[in-house]
């Protein structure tokens, strides 16, 4: 049976996907399902960002084909690992946890380089080009993280 992680951003057009896309990248797809979604529906439906895309395909990463969704209280059933880009994502997707098994599934996603610190993995979308590679460099090393934990399990 497949690993599942899910990512979770505000809007699921500029972090998660890029996180989705990266952490994929680093997994055995026959073994590992990478997903992501936002706590917001705003954008269902649509691709990525044009700047997250741009920026993954730099890095020899296509996230072009994902669309965004909304998260829901189904994902805790789905996905073994939720991973939240900040501290309002994760106060967002605790409140919808059903239990405390499903609350133990949520973390932020950059305590796995930081443990404890609760860093945030900042928002790029109103900011300029390079808050896009910032974003993507951080997301590159905490899933290096993720994934090197992942197979060793």
């Amino acid at each position: 049976m497949k690993t599942r992680i899910l990512m979770v951003c505000l809007g699921n057009i500029c972090r998660s996907p890029l996180a989705e896309g990266i952490l994929q990248s680093k997994l055995n797809r026959s073994e590992f399902l990478v997903d992501s979604a936002g706590t917001g529906g705003w954008h269902s439906g649509e691709q990525p960002d044009k700047r997250s895309i741009r920026i993954a395909k730099k890095y020899g990463i296509d996230i072009s084909s994902q669309r965004a969704r909304q998260f829901t209280v189904i994902d805790f059933e789905r996905f073994d690992y939720i991973y939240v880009m900040d501290s309002s994502n994760y106060q967002n997707v605790l409140s919808l946890a059903p239990d405390e098994q499903a609350k133990s599934k949520v973390k932020m996603v950059m305590n796995e380089l930081f443990e404890d610190e609760n860093v945030d993995v900042p928002d790029p979308y109103y900011g300029m080009e390079d808050g896009f590679e910032n974003v993507y460099k951080l997301l590159n090393e905490v899933c290096t993280e993720i994934a090197q934990k992942l197979l060793k399990n």
